[in-house]
């Protein structure tokens, strides 16, 4: 019997999390199998997809660059992958590469296990950032019945941009007002890279922060962010960006390995650890 191999494709790689999720999977349930990390040019994605399957591969997570070029290499493309526009989570069948896009749901499901007394439908969220992760985000907000989403983007264009291509309840708003833009809502999300090792911190005054908001981060290095540290000190519930790549691993695992894997302390523990 093959042993089952899957893995992260991306350029850079190295820095990927999702071999220690994995292979923390593997271990806990006791499955035969493999997660490696797969560094790819993007000149060659093409000719490395369509030969893993003969070496073994039953699928493989797509990081940056390729989400985008992986989606367009699929010969078979989930409702969910369309509408982002991206693919993360790509699984090698009889029908061909088979590609789907998890963040949507990553992203819910760590907000509603971080944050249980949320509900969509109760008030507007303003999003931050305009980038592939908002699009995902912004798709998972709508299909949770959000009625309003407030959009803000440094570049005012790409925010329209987006907003126009998602059927969504969309409010473009002008950076500059993303503060004001805080009013009434009930959840905060953060999604560009400001905030992350190595990026400037994101700007975003603390006194526009509520008690009753919830505030999340999709940035997980550092697990707590100056936003999250300035929305845990006014009283708001806070939820942090690891879940979020938990979570959206959690399908691909189960088509791969055939066991839906659940995510705890432990795993975030394991992930975690240096």
């Amino acid at each position: 019997m093959r042993i089952p191999l899957a893995g992260v494709i991306g350029c850079p790689v190295g820095h990927s999390r999702s071999p220690r999720l994995h292979g923390a999977w593997l271990r806990d349930y006791g499955i035969a199998g493999h997660y490696v990390p797969l560094h790819v040019a993007a000149e060659d994605l093409a000719q490395a997809l369509r030969a893993m399957p003969r070496m073994g591969f039953v699928g493989a997570n797509v990081t940056i660059p390729h989400k985008e070029a992986a989606l367009a290499l699929a010969d078979h493309v989930t409702e969910a992958a369309r509408v982002i526009g991206a693919a993360n989570t790509l699984s090698f069948t009889a029908r061909g590469i088979e590609a789907d896009n998890t963040d949507g749901y990553g992203f819910l499901a760590n907000l509603r296990a971080g944050a249980p007394g949320w509900r969509g439908p109760e008030g507007p969220a303003l999003v931050l950032g305009a980038g592939g992760a908002a699009r995902a985000v912004l798709v998972a907000l709508a299909e949770a019945g959000v009625p309003e989403i407030r959009l803000a983007n440094r570049t005012l264009a790409r925010a329209e941009a987006l907003a126009e291509a998602i059927d969504a309840p969309i409010v473009v708003v002008p950076w500059e007002e993303r503060a004001t833009a805080a009013d009434g809502a009930g959840l905060v999300v953060n999604t560009t890279a400001l905030g992350m090792t190595g990026q400037p911190e994101l700007d975003f005054p603390p006194g526009a922060l509520r008690a009753d908001m919830v505030v999340t981060d999709i940035v997980y290095t550092p697990l707590e962010t100056a936003l999250l540290r300035d929305a845990r000190a006014q009283g708001c519930v806070v939820v942090d960006g690891l879940g979020m790549l938990l979570h959206q691993a959690v399908p691909g695992f189960e088509r791969w390995f055939g066991r839906r894997p659940q995510v705890n302390a432990a795993l975030r523990a394991a992930v975690l650890a240096t």
